[in-house]
């Protein structure tokens, strides 16, 4: 049985909502035990971010100013943005927008690794949706970092795994929102 076949991914934790008027930031925090210039080169290095991330980047987001086409993973059609690095400091901060959403990345060195922390801001309906994925995402960081890659899971892809679902509902009933029924469920029946 691969690494992937044996995956699956712990309790939903480490993730709180906050609400600015109609704007909505998805808090994830990862404590990871790996040097922060480690998780650093994963979350700016186009090779890196290929393996696990749920886009593609045509080029380093380590440079403040820098101009880096991401392109949306799984996407229902091509989706590719245009971002500019506003905050690049290495290994400590990171931020860019994604598909018009803010992307904050905090490093802090604890221990003998780091505590990862993504602000980014979400459409409500998508919350528990956008959660469950990005724990899923960073699993799969995880994996990477430790030279147990298990290949990334993003998008339609994501959501067929059968833990995505619970992870979607538990992140639900943990902010308190009403969980999206997804996939569909002719999707859901075609896929069994």
């Amino acid at each position: 049985m691969t690494a992937r076949e044996q995956y699956a991914p712990g309790p939903a934790s480490g993730a709180q909502v906050r609400r600015d008027g109609e704007k909505w930031t998805l808090i994830l925090v990862r404590e990871l035990r790996h040097s922060p210039e480690k998780v650093w080169q994963a979350l700016t290095d186009p090779a890196q971010l290929r393996e696990w991330a749920p886009f593609d980047a045509d080029r380093s987001l380590g440079t403040v100013g820098s101009t880096v086409k991401l392109t949306t993973v799984g996407a229902p059609k091509p989706h590719v943005t245009e971002t500019t690095v506003t905050r690049a400091d290495a290994p400590k901060a990171l931020e860019y927008k994604w598909g018009g959403f803010d992307m904050r990345w905090e490093l802090e060195a604890v221990g003998g690794g780091t505590r990862l922390t993504l602000w980014t801001n979400i459409d409500r309906r998508f919350i528990s949706m956008g959660a469950a994925g990005w724990h899923i995402c960073f699993d799969v960081l995880d994996h990477l970092l430790r030279g147990t890659p298990i290949g990334r899971m993003v998008a339609g892809e994501a959501m067929k795994f059968g833990h995505w679902q619970r992870l979607n509902a538990e992140y639900a009933k943990q902010f308190g929102i009403e969980t999206r029924n997804w996939p569909p469920p002719a999707a859901q029946r075609r896929s069994q």
